[in-house]
């Protein structure tokens, strides 16, 4: 993608996001969220460089991801009010959704499940033998799951076409990664399971974009998984609600001159800010239509409150 391009994507997962937060302080969306400001370069970056029957899988805070998979702003909006959406019904809501047709596979809010997952689909990838790759997203904090150890150990063993994308906001929920773990870097884990680790500047999608091709290129040639920690910040609490009374002062506000939005328009020409103003304004119309949208998608039939439950 060109500039521009790269702009209108993050964009579009940005103000999704925030228009997500509005419904949900109005009262149309119910349950908690998660959400992704500042982090936007890393599924932006990550999912430019995937086929389409590659899989993804994400963590709850994984509404980037579905976006930058292709997944549909109205399908997503109506899932998080818990209306009758095409992708779950409004049973997944914002930590669970899916969408197969995008080959999106799905969040998990149990912290770091989404790797075993993720093996599974690398494993099934391996036999099918067409050179699909299954990429995976984690926080910081899932790096000390036990599944997540099992899983990274699995898919070494086995050569599994697999990424693990580490996406370090510096906070495991309300606490610093760096009070929790002896290693400088998390990518450094990497060399216990005998495959490549490296670090990225997270709100630079040039340099997300060149990690994730290097190491999905290497999976799809068959050598098997490796791991992309990618450095980011939060511009939002942990989760909706939060107070984030846990960071130092000015923190948040020295993020949001480093975050992947701001540094585009930090280093754009006058010609390109406009650009950047047009762009922001076609996405505000996108995000109004999906919206009235998703409004117009009627809510379950309770009758349906059965289905899809296993007994």
């Amino acid at each position: 993608m060109d500039l521009p391009d790269t702009y209108r994507a993050m964009a579009r997962i940005r103000r999704f996001e925030e228009r997500l937060m509005a419904l949900k302080e109005s009262g149309e969306i119910p349950g908690s969220i998660h959400l992704c400001n500042g982090q936007e370069a890393i599924p932006v970056g990550a999912c430019g460089v995937l086929r389409e029957d590659d899989y993804v899988s994400a963590t709850y805070r994984g509404h980037g991801w579905a976006i930058a998979r292709g997944v549909g702003l109205a399908a997503l909006f109506a899932e998080m009010m818990g209306r009758d959406s095409p992708i779950s019904g409004g049973r997944a809501a914002s930590p669970y959704l899916s969408d197969a047709s995008r080959n999106f596979i799905g969040e998990n809010s149990i912290v770091g499940a989404g790797v075993p997952i993720a093996a599974g689909a690398a494993l099934t990838a391996k036999h099918r033998g067409h050179g699909a790759v299954s990429v995976v997203s984690i926080g910081d904090g899932a790096m000390n799951q036990g599944n997540v150890h099992e899983a990274l150990n699995l898919a070494a063993v086995l050569d599994l076409p697999m990424v693990l994308v580490v996406e370090n906001n510096v906070y495991s929920e309300m606490s610093r990664i760096e009070d929790m773990v002896r290693v400088h870097r998390l990518s450094e884990r990497a060399a216990g399971y005998g495959i490549p680790g490296t670090v990225v500047d997270g709100n630079d999608v040039d340099a997300v974009t060149a990690a994730m091709a290097q190491a999905v290129g290497r999976a799809r040639e068959g050598s098997g998984p490796s791991l992309v920690e990618a450095m980011t910040e939060r511009l939002v609490g942990h989760y909706s609600g939060d107070a984030q009374q846990y960071r130092p002062a000015g923190e948040v506000a020295a993020a949001k001159e480093r975050e992947p939005l701001a540094r585009i328009r930090q280093a754009a020409d006058a010609e390109l800010t406009a650009r950047l103003d047009t762009i922001e304004a076609e996405i505000a119309a996108e995000i109004d239509a999906a919206v009235t949208a998703a409004r117009a998608i009627p809510f379950p039939d309770p009758a349906t409150v059965t289905e899809h439950v296993h007994a």
